[in-house]
């Protein structure tokens, strides 16, 4: 069963790894990262390690087995109790539950370890799976045609109750 970590240093192989073997699945759905992503990996994982630290970001891998890492889970802009969320699942175990089952960990991990009341996440219109992802974990529309008419619907969860 495949395991949530906080991310770590020790984590860039696998991650890196993780990247390239699902570029082109990752694509499909979302705007290629291009090659100066994989270029530039060290120092942007670096900067992403920092932003850990400072508190504005927490970043998770779901780690299998193996330790090879089969998706990433992260909360972006930490502040007065609300993040983004983003995630992504390798090809091999997509449409099996692991993003539904992560994201409801994370959501738990979200209150627990960094003291959040809210999560949002948006996806691309035509990123159907991932909307199916958000609201099977909870999550209900907020924003149907996205930030400023942005590229997609926005969606939202209170993780405590509203006092």
């Amino acid at each position: 069963m495949p395991e949530l970590k906080r991310l770590h240093a020790d984590h860039a192989p696998a991650v890196l790894a993780f990247e390239r073997a699902n570029r082109a699945y990752f694509a499909a759905s979302v705007p290629d990262r291009g090659d100066g992503f994989f270029d530039k990996f060290t120092d942007r994982y670096s900067a992403l390690l920092a932003e850990q630290e400072a508190g504005i970001c927490a970043f998770y891998v779901l780690v299998a087995e193996d330790g090879s890492v089969v998706g990433r889970f992260n909360l972006y802009d930490l502040e007065n109790g609300t993040a983004e969320l983003g995630y992504r699942v390798a090809q091999h175990v997509a449409g099996r539950g692991v993003a539904t089952t992560t994201v409801r960990e994370l959501c738990r991990l979200a209150v627990a370890r960094h003291g959040l009341r809210t999560l949002r996440a948006g996806t691309s219109r035509e990123n159907v799976a991932s909307q199916r992802v958000l609201i099977k974990a909870g999550f209900v529309l907020v924003d149907p045609a996205g930030l400023d008419g942005g590229s997609g619907p926005w969606y939202q969860r209170d993780l405590v109750p509203r006092r």
